[in-house]
């Protein structure tokens, strides 16, 4: 219900997934458009790591399918991407999940954030992590700018791939902490 890990068969009460029980999350619930498996994997680091920019229509799209209606029907009042360091920022030329919400936002009606969080410390890439490593990885890692009022609006951070959550977990941390009323998560895809 939370993370949006996706289990076969039939779940009839409630239930929480061994993720969920070992990370402190801060959202109220994470949904993406697919599956992060095989070829979509492939795309998705080419898009972010090799600046394979063409791909970016194609995975905003299953972005935008999935999310358009959600986002509708249950009111959220701006979008905000996950930021990267800065250095990393320079180091990839683009932020991924800036470039994904503005497509998003287009498409929904609702504004994004850019510079509602700020990547505060430079962290190493989560891929190889463990799910604790993570978590440890991105303490502390984001803050609120200062620049964006943020209090009593509920927020849908926004951002490429999520895996265990510690990342997007930790940037809805900072936007709780700063008084956003609620926060949910959308991602192209999901991890395993």
């Amino acid at each position: 219900d939370v993370c949006g890990l996706p289990y076969e068969g039939d779940i009839s009460g409630e239930f929480e997934c061994s993720n969920c029980r070992e990370m402190d999350l801060h959202f109220t619930h994470a949904r993406a458009a697919v599956m992060a498996t095989g070829l979509l994997l492939e795309i998705i680091h080419k898009y972010k790591y090799n600046r394979a920019l063409w791909f970016e229509p194609f995975l905003a799209d299953l972005l935008i399918r999935a999310a358009k209606p959600e986002l509708e029907k249950n009111s959220v009042d701006a979008l905000v991407p996950v930021p990267l360091h800065s250095m990393k920022e320079k180091e990839r030329e683009f932020n991924q999940a800036d470039r994904l919400s503005a497509r998003l936002s287009k498409a929904v009606g609702i504004q994004a954030l850019k510079k509602a969080v700020k990547r505060v410390r430079e962290t190493e890439t989560q891929t190889q992590l463990t799910r604790n490593e993570r978590a440890k990885n991105m303490r502390n890692a984001f803050e609120i700018t200062g620049r964006c009022a943020v209090k009593g609006l509920r927020l849908a951070v926004v951002d490429d791939v999520l895996t265990t959550g510690a990342t997007t977990g930790a940037c809805a941390k900072a936007l709780k902490k700063a008084g956003a009323k609620d926060v949910v998560v959308w991602t192209v895809a999901r991890g395993v």
